[in-house]
């Protein structure tokens, strides 16, 4: 009779395979660390070393690097520097003043959303006009692909000029950059998807006699849900740099470009990186949203779970 062997519990044995399944994301941001505080203390030495000489005080190597990673005003500001700030900003002030990161980050919401909403509108409705119409899908999918290619730079401060002189609020002028931005990936995704059903399930469809909305609805939107949703999460992020990027020819108090804005005037670094950080966990946040949004949408249709 031979003995059983022992086997580890099913839970120590579960999260040591989560361990080495994340630390070569752990490991590649400590080496990252590392370098962006190397970086911090080469970039704002030449400016340390001449306050240290000015003020006439002994230093070196290590008073050199405790006064790189503390400026105030730095080249390149420290990591623990840019999370004091961004932390300070969102629990040392009130919700609704300039002050607080949130108030911003709400402010940027509000366009990123609504021309989202209006961006996957108007790819959804270009898609279905290509994919139904021959006229459409020669004449004027190259031209959306070519509108692709001017700057966003250039267009903004006139969308701000034509709404704000047509009585628009700000906000529209935002939300209609971002949505510049965002239809692109989903009328690209939608045109794709809608083409995706096989002849054969078109062919069956045509031999029960369902008409093109029958077809659209019941096989084709179906069929082009997973590229929807794969262009929505693009098209959330990129008008989230269109909301930015509108706030910043409109001279705007508020919003997470405001806060560049002003962070570049004053040559406040550290606000700048804090904002560029709120924008970066706003990003994450939305792309998490769409993706919650596509579960959603599998678990009613009957999809199995990944």
């Amino acid at each position: 009779m031979t003995d059983a062997v022992a086997l580890p519990p099913p839970a120590r044995a579960s999260a040591a395979a989560r361990w080495f399944g994340h630390w070569p994301v752990a490991l590649v941001v400590g080496v990252g660390l590392v370098v962006w505080y190397a970086a911090a203390v080469w970039l704002n030495a030449p400016r340390v070393i001449e306050q240290l000489q000015n003020a006439g005080t002994p230093w070196g190597t290590k008073e050199l690097v405790a006064a790189a990673w503390s400026m105030q005003r730095p080249v390149l500001p420290a990591p623990h520097q840019i999370l004091v700030e961004f932390v300070g900003s969102m629990v040392g002030h009130e919700l609704d003043s300039p002050r607080n990161l949130l108030f911003h980050a709400g402010v940027t919401l509000n366009a990123t959303v609504l021309g989202f909403l209006l961006g996957v509108v108007l790819g959804v409705a270009i898609a279905i006009g290509v994919v139904h119409n021959r006229v459409l899908d020669r004449g004027l999918l190259p031209w959306i692909i070519a509108s692709q290619t001017i700057p966003i730079l250039a267009i903004a401060p006139m969308v701000v000029v034509v709404l704000g002189s047509m009585g628009y609020p700000p906000l529209m002028s935002k939300a209609v950059i971002s949505m510049y931005l965002c239809f692109f990936p989903v009328a690209i995704g939608m045109v794709k998807g809608l083409r995706s059903p096989d002849p054969l399930q078109l062919d069956l469809m045509r031999t029960y006699s369902a008409s093109r909305r029958q077809l659209l609805a019941k096989l084709r939107f179906p069929a082009a849900l997973p590229f929807l949703f794969a262009s929505a999460k693009v098209a959330i992020a990129t008008s989230l740099i269109g909301a930015i990027v509108g706030e910043l020819p409109t001279g705007a108090q508020a919003g997470l470009g405001a806060r560049l804005l002003q962070g570049s005037y004053f040559g406040q670094t550290i606000q700048i990186w804090s904002a560029l950080l709120m924008a970066s966990l706003l990003g994450v946040l939305l792309v998490a949203a769409v993706s919650g949004v596509e579960r959603g949408v599998n678990r009613l249709m009957g999809a199995r779970p990944a």
